[in-house]
């Protein structure tokens, strides 16, 4: 199933040299990547597991949508795939502009795995809507948890893009353990930092990973759901 992605919003270009920047210019588009199309179905053996993200859940900065942390997991494990992921989107960043609800399509999937990866571009938002995201960060959780109550729920700490970082990451990082806490998921820490010092496994834009940076994450969430069991 194909979606139209959302282009990432997140200040001007200046993000990649002067965080402060970014925070200060929300609303501009910067130039991306092509945007992989997803793939929301793609057939396994194994357990159905759909992802509700953003672009580094959906793909961008890849040269295919095979090269993605989530269809690299998926192919190895032999799960079915459900990634409706768009790009630019928040628990409330441009949520108003996706036409079919993320949760709405992960429920509709009736996945028996739920891996959460939003809150990056919840920041550009920050401090402005703080109110709007927390409450949405509950609402989200709590909304997939009724819905999917033998799903196995499983939150992880958002991604970021540069070494640097405002304090609202951290904020926004504290705000969806919490939630997952309150819902009985599980948690994986430090995504936020899986990237860190390698601008190398950037892709071309300098904001989304490229192929080698995608399999980093592949390689560090498989580690981190290995853990947990899965």
């Amino acid at each position: 199933m194909t979606r139209a992605a959302v282009a990432l919003w997140v200040g001007s270009v200046a993000v990649v040299v002067g965080l402060v920047a970014v925070i200060g210019s929300v609303g501009r588009a910067v130039p991306a990547e092509p945007i992989p199309e997803t793939a929301a179905g793609s057939p396994g053996a194994g357990p159905v597991v759909a992802f509700y993200g953003d672009s580094y859940t959906l793909g961008t900065g890849a040269s295919g949508t095979e090269h993605r942390w989530s269809t690299l997991l998926s192919v190895e494990h032999g799960w079915t795939e459900v990634n409706p992921s768009v790009n630019g989107l928040g628990f409330v960043n441009h949520r108003a502009d996706v036409s079919d609800d993320l949760v709405d399509q992960v429920i509709a999937a009736h996945p028996d795995i739920v891996i959460v990866t939003m809150g990056l571009n919840d920041n550009f938002s920050m401090p402005a809507r703080a109110d709007r995201i927390r409450a949405a960060i509950t609402a989200d959780f709590t909304r997939i948890s009724e819905a999917l109550p033998v799903a196995r729920v499983i939150v992880v700490e958002p991604f970021w893009y540069t070494d640097e970082r405002p304090g609202s990451v951290q904020q926004i990082i504290d705000w969806e353990s919490a939630g997952a806490a309150a819902i009985d998921a599980d948690y994986i820490p430090g995504a936020s930092h899986w990237l860190d010092g390698h601008p190398e496994w950037k892709a071309g834009d300098g904001l989304h990973p490229n192929d080698e940076g995608y399999r980093v994450l592949a390689d560090r969430m498989d580690e981190a759901l290995r853990s947990l069991g899965v």
